[in-house]
């Protein structure tokens, strides 16, 4: 048995794993890859340090300065469920993954997130034919051809600036009266003559032969079909919270900490993009791992 489980490899899970190393704590990590979701971003031009830099390059960094410790890193490895056991020296949790079950003394969730469905006609039947979740993995692919980006956020803002570099012509369709997201991205965005921004759209219909070839939306009670050979889904992302059942969580499925990033069951203390924490920015991610490994270490010196 280790003292702690990490799980995760994002920012949160790979800041707390450096904290942890240096803390001396017995512990692991387990995720199903390096980065999460900054290794699908772009460009970063928001984290302290770098006034610009990729998401991949920075993942990279972060891989680096952990690989200074000895740390016990399981990737490609997936959690399925947490528990919670009892017994005569006192209470610790079983993680059990597809490879086999470890057990900690305690456990810090920042699985992160994962990109939300339309869950429209078409969108299953293409998904990989046309419909993409990752501008970044999937972009290449459509160069030179007519794409769209829906959403209205910053992944969205992010997806079309990608794209701008790649299509012939990007439409941006967004379900609200005007865009969000960083006004820096959006000022891009907007002044691009690649772009067409539909606003109070929503999505009805992907359609197409084997590939995509076409979408319908709705604008104002009309709709339109538009011909293209790509759309790009960044509508937001749902949090990987299902692996822990005994632990709080808001009507978003978010995980509930609080400013120490203990959970409802104690023990189990929750980082990042997986928690209720406002917002959900690379940054803000990196710093709630550091603070959940400090709560952890507290509470492991409460047991010895």
């Amino acid at each position: 048995m280790v003292e702690l489980i990490i799980i995760g490899a994002g920012p949160a899970g790979i800041t707390a794993g450096v904290y942890a190393a240096r803390k001396k704590i017995n512990f692991l990590i387990i995720s199903e890859d390096i980065g999460g979701q900054t290794a699908l971003s772009a460009d970063v031009e928001n984290y302290t340090g770098y006034q610009f830099i990729t998401g991949s390059e920075l993942v990279a960094k972060f891989e680096e300065h952990l690989k200074q410790f000895s740390v016990e890193l399981k990737v490609n490895e997936s959690v399925k469920r947490i528990t919670k056991i009892s017994a005569i020296t006192g209470t610790h949790f079983k993680v059990e993954t597809a490879k086999g079950p470890y057990e900690a003394k305690s456990v810090i969730i920042a699985s992160g997130r994962r990109p939300r469905w339309l869950s429209v006609k078409g969108e299953e039947g293409f998904r990989n034919k046309g419909v993409s979740y990752c501008a970044t993995c999937d972009g290449p692919v459509f160069s030179g051809k007519v794409v769209a980006v829906i959403g209205g956020g910053n992944s969205a803002l992010d997806a079309t600036l990608q794209m701008i570099k790649i299509a012939s012509k990007v439409y941006l369709i967004n379900i609200n009266p005007k865009l969000a997201g960083d006004p820096v991205m959006r000022d891009k965005v907007e002044s691009s003559a690649m772009v067409e921004v539909i606003n109070n759209a929503a999505t009805k219909e992907i359609s197409g032969d084997k590939f995509v070839s076409g979408i319908k939306i709705e604008q104002a009670g009309v709709e339109r079909k538009i011909d293209l050979q790509g759309i790009f889904v960044e509508i937001g992302s749902v949090p990987n919270s299902g692996i822990m059942d005994i632990v709080k969580k808001n009507e978003s499925a978010e995980i509930i900490v609080d400013n120490l990033n203990r959970t409802s069951e104690p023990g189990i203390f929750a980082a990042g993009d997986v928690t209720d924490i406002p917002e959900k920015q690379i940054i803000v991610a990196a710093g709630e791992g550091a603070k959940a490994v400090l709560g952890a270490s507290r509470y492991l010196s409460s047991l010895k």
